[in-house]
């Protein structure tokens, strides 16, 4: 299960770098309106910005979770490991009538 987590974190990490890569900038909207082109393109003049926006940010959130779960994975292995773990059959009987100590001075 942690393996697949851990693909699914790296796989959406890739997919996030490249989704923002591609990202236009504040300024790019400004070339936009003196005819620079970004109209004639599959999603149309301002289609793009919604369509990428929305996916960098499900993806973020896909991101985040797969953070968190991979954290808390990782602090129970952490706890297990160093868990001190005594046998039942090494402790020490208690018994009630044990002879008090004598001090000898």
């Amino acid at each position: 299960m942690f393996n697949v987590i851990l693909a699914i974190h790296i796989i959406v990490a890739i997919a996030m770098i490249g989704l923002i890569l591609i990202q236009h900038g504040k300024g790019a909207d400004a070339g936009a309106s003196f005819g620079a082109g970004s109209s004639g393109t599959v999603f149309g003049a301002a289609g793009s910005a919604n369509f990428l926006t929305r996916t960098t940010a499900v993806l973020a959130v896909i991101f985040f979770t797969t953070s968190l779960t991979l954290a808390v994975h990782a602090r129970k292995q952490a706890d297990s490991q160093y868990k001190l773990d005594v046998p039942a059959s090494s402790q020490a009987p208690v018994t009630g009538n044990s002879p008090a100590p004598t001090s000898s001075k």
